[in-house]
């Protein structure tokens, strides 16, 4: 009973070692490595995000359309440290009524951090765009923890609210349209220079002019006077 419980036993550690051994044999013929880059590119499809930087256009073109009411909707996300009606206290943040145009930094007896107070700036509509979408990165070392606003619309609407509260700064004027390099060039190699001739229209000869009915002489060159010949001589 033994020698056959032995036998088994042997069969079975054999049928072990051969599989393991032709498991490391299979590991290595067909050995893979993960790629550096997961997946491929699908052409036609743009990575969600991508290009965002280079579409978003300056805070005025945004400024034109935007609307405080929905700006007081944005604003609720400053609520939790900040107040905004005149007069109002200090909380975790300044009290920001008339905040627009003024001076960084502005509100008496405030904490600000060093690096707020070294900037140097007024929240202008390019500043105060540029901190209500990365407070760190127009101010490093800023104790505000907000991580910002990174729809334009969004911070076009908190503005126009900011300014209605006790501002009133003159909104600036959308930026011109630009047009495309390619299309203002062929229109201007287009155009007729100053003093040119338009190509289609011809120029009579000496002989077709002489040809013509008197006193619809025509063509560069022609007299200025019309008339007939029957006119009376005095």
């Amino acid at each position: 009973m033994d020698n056959r419980t032995n036998t088994i036993a042997g069969w079975v550690l054999g049928a072990g070692i051969i599989a393991l051994g032709a498991s490391i044999v299979t590991g290595e013929l067909f050995h893979g490595e993960r790629p550096e880059t997961m997946g491929y590119p699908i052409e036609g499809v743009v990575e969600e995000g991508a290009g965002a930087a280079e579409a978003e256009k300056p805070i005025a073109f945004y400024l034109a359309s935007a609307d405080a009411a929905a700006g007081a909707q944005v604003f609720k996300k400053c609520a939790a440290c900040h107040t905004i009606n005149q007069g109002g206290a200090n909380g975790v943040g300044p009290n920001l009524w008339a905040s627009m145009g003024k001076p960084m930094a502005h509100v008496p007896g405030f904490p600000y951090s060093d690096a707020l107070k070294s900037k140097g700036l007024s929240w202008d509509w390019e500043t105060m765009n540029h901190w209500v979408q990365s407070p760190k990165e127009l101010v490093p070392g800023t104790k505000m923890t907000f991580a910002g606003l990174s729809k334009p619309e969004d911070r076009a609407n908190l503005l126009a609210y900011l300014n209605s509260q006790g501002s009133n700064l003159p909104v600036p004027p959308p930026p011109a349209a630009e047009g495309n390099p390619a299309e203002i060039a062929a229109e201007e190699a287009d155009a007729p220079a100053a003093g040119d001739k338009a190509t289609d229209v011809p120029v009579p000869t000496e002989a077709q002019a002489a040809k013509q009915p008197e006193g619809n002489v025509g063509g560069e060159g022609a007299p200025a006077v019309t008339g007939t010949s029957k006119q009376e001589r005095h």
